[in-house]
């Protein structure tokens, strides 16, 4: 019993040691990783149906016309400053748009640092903290918004379909990010590191069955 009981103890100083670590290295990666990427959001006046529709319409629009500008940059530098020089623009596509569409809504747009939950995109999920994005707004903006990466270039990879492509968003995340960066916001290694928590779980309960 003592014996068992000394299992479960360690195992237990184990579990908690590594979640301890995963969340300072999660933390600090979270930093690094907010450092190399801006967002792009689109965020609808309310959550009917209309809007929501309207709002991708907005997206699709202002993603054909910046995409071309975009995909090519070679550096998070380089992109803000084509979001910058294009911001007008892209005010003046988005209220055409609205206004096509037979509504009176305001649009307005920045480039700033905001906080953000866990968010998922294709396989890439950036962990909650705060990031620098773009952020188109429609009329009160209470609205969920649709989201993805401005740089790297990840939202252009099927503007029509709203597709992700799996293996060109990998290889572009690989290319921004350090192993341990990509490795934090690739849910294929995130659900390994899930297996191997479980894993963990279950020698606890091993030990504890054991006399």
């Amino acid at each position: 019993m003592k014996k068992v009981l000394a299992i479960m103890i360690s195992l237990i100083i184990l579990t908690g040691s590594i979640l301890v670590i995963s969340y300072m290295k999660a933390d600090a990666s979270q930093k690094s990783i907010a450092e190399k990427v801006i967002r792009f959001h689109v965020i609808a006046n309310s959550d009917s149906t209309e809007d929501q529709a309207l709002k991708l319409k907005v997206r699709d629009n202002v993603l054909k016309y910046i995409s071309p500008k975009l995909k090519n940059s070679k550096s998070i530098e380089e992109s803000r400053e084509i979001i910058k020089e294009n911001n007008d623009e892209i005010n003046k596509i988005a209220a055409k748009t609205i206004e096509e569409n037979g509504y009176t809504y305001t649009v307005k747009s920045k480039l700033s640092h905001e906080n953000f939950p866990v968010k998922t995109y294709g396989n890439i999920t950036l962990p909650q903290g705060n990031y620098e994005a773009y952020r188109i707004i429609i009329g009160n903006g209470q609205g969920h918004n649709w989201w993805c990466v401005m740089f790297p270039p990840l939202c252009f990879t099927d503007i029509t379909k709203g597709d992700v492509e799996v293996k060109k968003t990998d290889e572009m995340m690989k290319k921004t990010l350090s192993k341990e960066e990509y490795e934090l916001v690739n849910d294929d290694v995130e659900k390994n590191n899930l297996v191997f928590k479980c894993k963990i779980a279950e020698k606890i309960k091993e030990a504890c069955k054991s006399k």
